[in-house]
């Protein structure tokens, strides 16, 4: 029996609609706009924390809950999200998630209490949730296989300018106008981006037929076991731990105030280094995206490469003698920011082995790698901090003994990826042949599912 062709059809008998023309490429930049403008959201809160210890009257502790709780909302609503991106399409979650967080930004432009501040980051969270994957899920909808990799990690590191406007304008604002005032703007750019969403963005190509999922709610939790314990699931998701959370920790919490108060630097060199995290990020994701394109069968090894980047100079720098200088604190920036692309393999693990109308699930799955171990890292670190200095005024020894926490979590990791690896390795040898990434799996008969 034929294996089938990638590209949708039509109808029977209807020429394949074409993939990667220019109507994708619009698509799919709504799409990266507003996952930027999610990862704006996101970041807000870390490049305000030293404000929002004062505005709130809160240790370090209590704030870095506010993006733990975030960060727990977004990784434990991954599985939910994608259920229902796999039910309704990237369309309707793109929208939706873009509204919960301006509204969750509203929300604490105008608190003063840790209460509302703590709500209103959970809703944060919620909409955020639902962003990252529906971008991602377009991604194949659009383009052919053979682009995916590449397109993949685009999306991811273009989405990451969101970053710059939270390290650079929202900084600026929040310096010049106060706290209500910026988050008020970040929501207001949020409420855009659903506006953009949904008037450009559509789930597949005209004319092709968007697979829906309809499942018996009883059945849920079965299917979501199934899914996880795919072998390539599970290694996307240690992939995504590994690589993904010590960038997360760094960009979203404790970053900017350990260049600031423990390393010394200004708040515009801070800024500056928080900028390069993201364009060393835009000038590898197509590299690592190209090899992974052109070495398949590779994948795991260069993830383990791209964790090497991030845990030597990691090491480095906690042992370093003193301030560590500007150079070695770019070779760490530089490291965190190729470990986002390296996360980013983990999805096309199981878009080469699962079903494709179940990647919205186990996408939310493999995200959820890299969250958990970062709201774990950041609760840590935090509680760390303020055992050494309960009085607020932490210092570079303190960081580096609070920053040390992550060296286990990055161990635990790689050896859920070696685990994993040797799983999914020996499933594919039982299957009697490797397939190509760009091509769906077609075995005893007829299309796998799970």
């Amino acid at each position: 029996m034929q294996a089938r062709s990638n590209a949708p059809t039509t109808g029977a008998g209807a020429s394949p609609t074409r993939l990667g023309g220019p109507r994708a490429y619009l698509v799919w930049i709504a799409a990266v706009l507003a996952y930027s403008v999610a990862v704006l959201q996101r970041t807000t809160m870390g490049v305000a924390g030293l404000e929002a210890t004062e505005r709130f009257q809160a240790s370090a502790t209590i704030v870095s809950t506010f993006v733990v709780l975030q960060l727990l909302v977004y990784a434990l609503a991954q599985v939910p999200a994608g259920l229902l991106l796999d039910r309704y399409g990237s369309r309707v979650t793109i929208t939706a998630g873009a509204l919960l967080m301006a509204a969750g930004q509203l929300l604490i432009a105008s608190s003063d209490t840790v209460a509302l501040a703590v709500v209103a980051r959970i809703i944060v969270g919620a909409g955020d949730a639902l962003t990252f994957s529906s971008a991602i899920r377009l991604v194949p909808a659009w383009f052919s296989g053979s682009r995916v990799p590449i397109v993949t990690q685009l999306t991811a590191i273009l989405g990451q300018v969101g970053q710059i406007a939270s390290a650079v304008p929202f900084v600026a604002v929040l310096t010049l106008s106060g706290w209500s005032t910026a988050f008020g703007a970040a929501a207001g750019v949020s409420g855009a981006a659903a506006l953009l969403a949904v008037l450009v963005i559509r789930a597949t190509p005209p004319g092709t037929p968007r697979p829906r999922t309809k499942q018996d709610l009883r059945r849920i939790p079965l299917l979501v076991g199934r899914i996880i314990r795919h072998p390539a699931t599970q290694l996307g998701f240690f992939t995504h731990l590994s690589s993904g959370f010590p960038g997360i920790v760094f960009s979203m919490m404790w970053g900017y105030p350990y260049l600031t108060a423990g390393e010394g630097l200004s708040r515009p060199a801070a800024s500056a280094v928080m900028t390069v995290l993201v364009a060393v990020g835009i000038i590898s994701g197509p590299v690592i995206g190209a090899l992974t394109q052109r070495h398949p069968l590779r994948r795991s090894t260069l993830v383990l490469l791209v964790i090497a980047t991030i845990l030597v100079p990691l090491v480095t720098v906690l042992l370093w003698p003193g301030p560590a200088p500007i150079w070695l604190l770019l070779v760490l920036v530089a490291g965190l920011s190729i470990g986002g692309p390296g996360s980013n393999i983990g999805f096309d693990f199981p878009r080469t082995d699962l079903a494709r109308h179940r990647l919205g699930t186990a996408t939310g799955v493999v995200l959820m790698g890299g969250f958990l171990a970062a709201l774990v890292s950041i609760l840590l670190i935090g509680m760390l901090l303020d055992l050494q200095r309960p009085d607020g005024n932490y210092d570079l020894a303190s960081f580096r003994v609070a920053f040390a926490v992550q060296i286990p979590i990055l161990l635990l990791g790689i050896t859920g990826m070696l685990i994993s690896r040797r799983r999914l390795r020996r499933r594919m040898a039982a299957g009697g042949r490797v397939v190509p990434p760009w091509r769906e799996v077609f075995r005893g008969g007829r299309w796998r599912r799970i």
